[in-house]
C-alpha cells in the first residue's frame, strides 16, 4: 500500500555556517528562529504564516565537505508555495536585492522564481494557478518564459495556497 502524505512539513539542511544561514533565511523568507540546539549546532525556523512547528532545520557542519556542486547527486531544490501571484512578484525583488536570484520560469500550472542560499542550496518560490484553470497543464509541466507582469495583471489578488495563517496572526509556539 502506498504512503499518502498531505504535503512536505519541513526541510532540514546541512550548512557551512549556521549563523550566516539563519540570517539568510530570516532576512529573505522572514523566518523566525523557534529554537536552537547548541549540542547539535542546529537552529529550527518557522515561516510567519505557517501552521508547522518548524519549516526549516539548519545544522551547521563547517566547510570540510566543500561547497555543494550544481548537478551533483542529492537534493536539487525545495519549493516554497506563495499564496498570491502578487507575493511572487514582490519575492523577485527580494531575491534580486539579496543576490539570491538565479532564474524564473512558467511551468504552466505554476509560476516559479529560483534562488540559492549562501551554501548553494537551491530553492523555488512558486505560485499555483487555481485548480480549475490548469486546463492543458493538468498533465504537463513545460519550462517556458515567465511573463510575471502579465501574470500579475491576470491573477492579482487570487489566493491559491489553501489555509494560510494571516500575517497579523501570531504563529503558535
Amino acid at each position: 500500500m502506498a504512503i499518502s502524505p498531505v504535503r512536505l512539513n519541513h526541510a532540514v539542511l546541512f550548512v557551512a555556517d549556521l549563523d550566516r544561514s539563519v540570517r539568510f533565511y530570516s532576512d529573505v523568507f522572514g523566518m523566525d528562529v523557534i529554537t536552537r540546539e547548541p549540542r547539535a549546532n542546529a537552529a529550527f525556523l518557522r515561516l510567519p504564516r505557517s501552521g508547522n512547528h518548524h519549516d526549516l532545520g539548519l545544522f551547521g557542519v563547517g566547510t570540510a565537505s566543500g561547497p555543494k556542486r550544481r548537478g551533483g547527486i542529492g537534493l536539487y531544490h525545495l519549493a516554497w508555495q506563495l499564496d498570491t501571484i502578487d507575493e511572487l512578484a514582490a519575492a523577485r525583488q527580494t531575491l534580486l536585492d539579496t543576490g539570491a536570484y538565479t532564474g524564473e520560469s512558467s511551468h504552466g500550472a505554476t509560476k516559479s522564481l529560483y534562488g540559492a542560499d549562501p551554501d548553494g542550496n537551491e530553492f523555488e518560490l512558486m505560485w499555483m494557478l487555481p485548480r480549475d484553470a490548469w486546463g492543458p497543464y493538468e498533465n504537463s509541466a513545460p519550462i517556458d518564459h515567465l511573463d510575471l507582469t502579465g501574470e500579475v495583471q491576470r491573477w492579482s489578488g487570487v489566493r491559491t495556497a489553501g489555509h494560510v495563517v494571516p500575517d497579523n496572526e501570531e504563529a503558535r509556539s
